[in-house]
């Protein structure tokens, strides 16, 4: 049962804002390209991680 809070709200937004600042921002940041870059990927792949954390996300404990 995923939790669509967690993806919605928290997952796709890190990972398109991660996605605008290392495609947009980045080449206009002169001498901290590369930073800017890893910061922005970053970002993104922890809004990948959220977004597989609420697909596995349950409130109930599930039984085995």
């Amino acid at each position: 049962m995923a939790s669509t809070k967690i993806i919605v709200c928290v997952g796709i937004p890190m990972i398109v804002t991660g996605f605008l600042i290392a495609i947009l921002w980045a080449p206009a940041a002169y001498g901290v390209e590369s930073t800017v870059e890893f910061v922005g990927s970053l970002i993104g792949i922890i809004g990948v991680i959220f977004v597989i954390a609420g697909l596995f996300y349950t409130k109930e404990p599930v039984a085995a």
